[in-house]
């Protein structure tokens, strides 16, 4: 059946989308550089499907982060704002239903680094350590080409879903600066960023054009929804304490964290001589990010009353500094071939510090610690030649050919003691919990303990081909194929058959057949933490408690029956249709299905039950805690459709509408899950459940819709987007009567804009503008009496509601 497809590949398969092209202009056919090594390919001759988001559009949306442009303008892509500790601090993106790290991102079409952290509590994010979009400044990008295909064969581990590819403003004159300020509809969420661009060249042939970008966040906090329904204190002599009626009840915090973010880029060359051009670019960027976790009350043994008489809130910050340089040269000249040399170096560094306590520590702890340092290095060193052949066909053959050189490093540098020591303090006599051994480690997120601290390293080599070639006037194929070798887990090789049809004038049949793989991640390997978190106890409603990752080669989780983890593969097939019947419209029909075998898991809470705290105990670890580890638990298969429809109306003197419909639906399936190892079943437990495979089949949207309406008219520009997103569900990981359903909801961005003079432009914008929530949470699943969660926080639209804004756009 494969064979069938692949072959049947040949003869009609997948789309491309159109550009989001300038409002001026009908036609829509932009250069592309993704997806090909030919340099005059163009959105509609593309052979996959691809969207181009211009810095027109990309101006208008009113989002702040790169990311969010994305998710916001991209109906296959889709942000993750759910999760804890870490994972609620910083977001990902996502295509096709699939795990952000199942993307590749490229900028100015080398690799990105990805982030230190490995989300843990991020629910549909667990296990990832994408690359951070939101340390990309959003004002340098001139433009975004989105890959909607596998593309492993051509750019190597990480594309299953598909490539970003983010192209920096390259202007060697003129610039402009921007400043926002905007808040929640409930008043805080205060934003404010600046924003200044400018192109300067220098010599006869050299350009620089740099990006500074600043913004500072404050929290939005919607824990007034959810105030504390228990007891803080114990009675006294059998009366309640009177301090119960003057405590604050608003003690959780869920929303969106405080944020300090600086950044800079720069993108720039200079011709050496006709035939030769050298040429850098890179990002810099800090980002100090602060977020609450959940309330510990002062009558638990997660507090100690001598160090917090009313209970605490934990705090976690974030200390992210990251920074991406790529320098090369490239010609047009060796032995006839264009050639392009090119090396990237790049770091990502994330120091975790935390608000909090240890209360195994009795009344000695310390009530803020370093929990220690995630960093993570990327050496890329690529080359490439290409030229085109005449063979006698319709066209000369294009061919490409490269290698490239990658070496991964992730270091985990161990917390201060205090961070992660249980101290053994037992409660004393006389007090209300006299006997309990209280929680050892910091509570929130414990610091990296010693047994997982170390620097991990793995290199790659690879070698790839690309060929394109015309059959006739209106049917032409790619092919393309790739060797890697890693120096951790072996070898491994892709392809990829794209092919294009076009039997009438503006009527096209396109699409591919691949293989693809993604190797597992240095953090999925190594990474070992513990944090407090609301762990289900089997027939028991979920408490906080302690829980610990395990290293899938650490010989506590061997002993739990984890494995060497081992790269995933997919096989991916695309078929669509795009249609340009008139000079302003275009349509694009994309069918895709994609196969992937050994899909990384984090597996479900294991414990705290007997065999799990034996194992830990045997290894030196707080037995009172539930595990977790990774393991290749699955085979999956998604299936779907992207749908894109752009539309010019021109009224005239009375301005012109440029309508744009996009649509995604997608439906994910576990064709096989691995069996719990025998020392899990022999326990009662299970290595994959009903919450896990929720997360990953119905905890993000199957469907997608956007309709938006470019108004222009004179000065004046309108931009009114609704975006509906469908049904998510989070499962309960026992009881399907408390599973949570978020429904499908609409949410509208609003973006009016006047040209006060040719430079300088006002606007006045709301990204949700009628402040629109996702659905409540049943009282079930609010965490007790310490209830975090109010909204539901799988909602791809967050929980913070509108944003409201006003910007200035000066260009000189």
């Amino acid at each position: 059946m494969k064979a069938y497809l692949a072959a049947a590949s040949l003869l009609a398969l997948a789309t491309a989308s159109p550009a989001w092209a300038d409002e001026s202009s009908d036609t829509v056919d932009e250069v592309i550089v993704t997806g090909t090594r030919s340099t005059t390919r163009t959105v509609t001759t593309s052979l996959a499907p691809i969207d181009v988001l211009s810095s027109e559009v990309l101006q208008k949306s009113g989002k702040q982060s790169t990311r969010d442009l994305i998710s916001t303008l991209v109906p296959s892509a889709n942000t993750s704002n759910s999760g804890a500790g870490a994972s609620f601090a910083i977001k990902t993106v996502s295509l096709r239903g699939l795990a952000g790290d199942q993307t590749l991102v490229l900028v100015n079409g080398k690799r990105r680094h990805n982030t230190a952290i490995l989300f843990v509590n991020g629910t549909t994010q667990n296990g990832q350590s994408p690359p951070d979009l939101d340390l990309i400044p959003s004002s340098a990008v001139e433009r975004i080409e989105v890959l909607r295909d596998g593309a492993s064969a051509q750019y190597g581990s990480d594309a299953l879903a598909g490539v970003i590819n983010i192209i920096l403003k390259d202007d060697a004159e003129g610039g402009g600066f921007t400043a926002l300020a905007g808040m929640t509809g409930k008043g805080d969420g205060e934003t404010l960023q600046g924003s200044l661009n400018h192109g300067f060249s220098f010599g006869e042939t050299g350009y620089l054009n740099l990006t500074l970008d600043a913004r500072t966040t404050n929290y939005a906090d919607r824990g007034m929804f959810s105030p504390f329904t228990g007891t803080f204190y114990f009675p006294v002599n059998g009366q309640p304490d009177p301090r119960e009626g003057t405590h604050t009840r608003h003690t959780a915090h869920p929303g969106s964290p405080q944020v300090q973010f600086y950044s800079l880029a720069y993108n720039g060359g200079y011709e050496l001589s006709d035939s030769i051009k050298l040429y850098s670019f890179g990002t810099i960027a800090s980002r100090q990010t602060a977020a609450w976790l959940t309330y510990r009350p002062p009558n638990s043994i997660l507090n100690n009353v001598a160090v917090y008489p009313d209970g605490y809130v934990v705090r976690l910050k974030l200390d992210d500094q990251d920074w991406q340089f790529a320098l090369g040269a490239k010609g047009d000249n060796l032995f006839s071939f264009a050639w392009d040399l090119s090396t990237t170096l790049s770091k990502n560094e994330v120091g975790y510090y935390e608000n909090s306590l240890n209360a195994s520590m009795g009344p000695a702890s310390p009530s803020f610690f370093y929990l220690g340092t995630l960093t993570f290095e990327e050496w890329t060193t690529n080359f490439d030649i290409n030229r085109e052949f005449d063979i006698g066909l319709e066209k000369p053959m294009f061919l490409a050919i490269g290698a490239e050189y990658r070496k991964d490093e992730f270091t985990i540098g161990v917390g201060e003691p205090a961070s992660y020591i249980s101290g053994g303090y037992v409660a004393p006599a006389g007090t209300p919990l006299a006997g309990q051994l209280t929680a050892g480690g910091s509570q929130g997120v414990s610091g990296f303990p010693p047994f997982a601290a170390g620097t991990f390293e793995r290199d790659n080599k690879s070698v790839y081909i690309n060929v394109e070639q015309a059959l006739s006037d209106n049917f032409e194929i790619s092919l393309a194929g790739r060797y890697e070798s890693y120096s951790d887990f072996g070898e491994t090789t892709t392809g990829k058959i794209s092919a294009r049809w076009e039997p009438f004038e503006g009527i096209a049949v396109r699409g591919t057949a691949s293989t693809g793989f993604r190797a597992p991640s240095l953090q999925q390997q190594h990474y070992g933490s513990a944090s407090t978190i609301n762990v289900a106890l089997p027939g028991q409603p979920a408490q906080l408690g302690p829980s610990q990752i395990l290293p899938s080669d650490n010989p506590a989780a061997i002993a739990l029956g984890a494995k060497p983890l081992e790269p995933e593969e997919s096989t991916s097939y695309s078929l669509g249709l795009v249609m340009n019947p008139l000079p302003a419209l275009s349509a694009t029909l994309d069918v895709y299905q994609i196969e992937i075998k050994n899909r990384i898991m984090q597996s479900e809470q294991l414990g705290p039950n007997a065999t799990v705290s034996a194992v830990l105990v045997s290894q030196g670890l707080n037995p009172g805690q539930a595990a977790f580890y990774y393991a290749n638990a699955a085979d999956m298969t998604t299936k779907g459709v992207d749908f894109v429809v752009d539309y010019r109306t021109d009224f005239g003197d009375y301005g012109a509408i440029r309508w744009t419909f996009s649509a995604n639906y997608n439906k994910s399936e576990f064709d096989r899950i691995t069996p719990p190892p025998p020392q899990l079943a022999a326990a009662g437990l299970v290595l994959v459940g009903r919450s896990r495979i929720g997360d990953f089949t119905v905890g993000t949207p199957r469907d997608k819709q956007i309709l938006s309406a470019d108004y222009t008219r004179g000065r004046f520009n309108a931009n009114v987007r609704v975006t509906r997103y469908g049904e998510v569900i989070q499962r309960n990981s026992v009881n399907p009567r408390q599973d949570e359903t978020i429904s499908p909801t609409g949410i509208v961005d609003l973006d009016l804009s006047y040209e006060v003079t040719d430079a300088v432009k006002i606007s006045l914008g709301a990204n949700n503008l009628l402040d629109t929530y996702p659905d409540v949470v049943q009282p079930a699943n609010r965490g007790g009496t310490n209830p975090f969660t109010y909204f539901n926080q799988y909602s791809p639209f967050g929980i913070t509601g509108g944003f409201y804004y006003t910007r200035l756009n000066w260009k000189f």
